[in-house]
């Protein structure tokens, strides 16, 4: 399945399947894709740029996203509430008129039934308290064990603070397994320290 999408070019911001990422959006160009999204189909598509320049190329594969909760201000700057939907494959850039810019994308199948195993989740939530106590995070532990496989594999990876290639090292992943051991190796590698100090080790 191909579908044209006006897309969000932004580093950094990788938004996963049944997720939800808040926007500013100020820009004139991109508060014009979001008027156009209201009216159209309530969709915008969230793809980072290889380099963190205007225009720049584009990876490979990003997240279509529904327009939930919407706050328009006086001065046309917008709040909303991006909803993940569906990974989609970049097949080649449109030439367009508008000021944003759009593509042609294969929409990609989720596996909505995928789970782990007992031992990939049991493994997974030992690295991640492990990770969370490294870098003296608090987390409500409880709540994280009453979250299904795909809320808790693809929250973690939204939110984890590895840098924009491991994002999307992540979101390129063809299955909820693969994403899982994934995540386990970065937390893995981000988390280690130096010496005797409690540094994060990012290179």
């Amino acid at each position: 399945m191909t579908k044209r999408l006006s897309i969000f070019p932004l580093t950094g911001a990788v938004l996963f399947p049944g997720m939800q990422l808040p926007l500013h959006i100020f820009e004139p160009r991109y508060r014009a894709m979001v008027a156009d999204a209201m009216i159209r189909d309530r969709q915008i598509a969230m793809i980072q740029p290889q380099r963190a320049v205007d225009g720049a190329p584009l990876f490979e594969v990003g997240c279509v996203g529904r327009i939930g909760e919407i706050q328009a201000m006086d001065d046309g700057r917008y709040n909303l509430i991006l909803e993940g939907t569906s990974r989609f494959r970049l097949l080649r850039e449109l030439d367009v008129a508008t000021a944003y810019r759009q593509v042609e994308a294969e929409i990609l199948p989720e596996d909505e039934n995928e789970t782990l195993t007992h031992a990939q989740r049991g493994g997974f939530e030992r690295e991640a308290r492990a990770f969370a106590d490294r870098q003296g995070y608090s987390v409500d532990w409880d709540s994280v064990e009453r979250l299904d496989d795909r809320s808790l594999i693809n929250g973690v990876s939204q939110i984890a603070p590895f840098d924009p290639a491991s994002k999307q090292a992540l979101l390129e992943t063809e299955t909820l397994n693969e994403r899982c051991e994934l995540l386990v190796q970065l937390m893995q590698f981000f988390g280690r320290t130096d010496g005797d100090e409690d540094i994060v080790t990012l290179q």
